[in-house]
């Protein structure tokens, strides 16, 4: 399956998102590590939201890599 991000033009109705394509489930699913990993940023106070995020990043693509 491909991921597909949002597209800022989001619906609610049906079983998935008419503007990017997902699945409720999904974008229900995507929310809470999100919410997790803000927690944690303003918790640590980063200035640099920028290389949090790359870092993440980087760090979910070396997991997938690795076939965690």
């Amino acid at each position: 399956m491909k991921f597909n991000p949002c597209t800022g033009k989001c619906t609610e109705e049906g079983s998935h998102c008419e503007g990017c394509g997902c699945s409720h489930e999904e974008i229900a699913e995507m929310r809470e590590p999100v919410a997790m990993l803000v927690e944690l940023a303003h918790k640590m106070q980063y200035e640099n939201i920028d290389d949090f995020a790359n870092a993440v990043a980087d760090s979910i693509k070396y997991e997938m890599e690795l076939g965690h």
